[in-house]
């Protein structure tokens, strides 16, 4: 992904202001065994999920995109009831 394309995505993404801030000087610091930073209010996304990778020097954090039904469903387990037979009904014939 290009710096450029990357950019363009920041300035689409939907914030509570109208500017754009590209940049904050923030600090890292320990949450137990792992590295923290605490994102500033004018960075905050949207939901509980987000997808980070690094590329080269850059660390990016971007929203995780939303969980498919077909993911959801390939977590669940069979159903081991059995359900009742279905009666089927007769139906009139009509004449069209």
């Amino acid at each position: 992904m290009t710096e450029e394309l990357i950019w363009h995505m920041l300035w689409h993404m939907p914030t509570k202001r109208r500017s754009v801030i590209r940049e904050r000087h923030v600090r890292l610091f320990r949450n137990g065994r792992n590295q923290a930073v605490r994102i500033p209010r004018e960075f905050e996304l949207p939901g509980s999920d987000a997808i980070m990778r690094k590329e080269g020097e850059r660390l990016i954090i971007e929203v995780a995109p939303p969980e498919s039904l077909l993911s959801v469903l390939d977590r669940l387990s069979p159903i081991d009831e059995q359900f009742p037979p279905i009666v089927e009904l007769t139906t009139d014939k009509v004449n069209l």
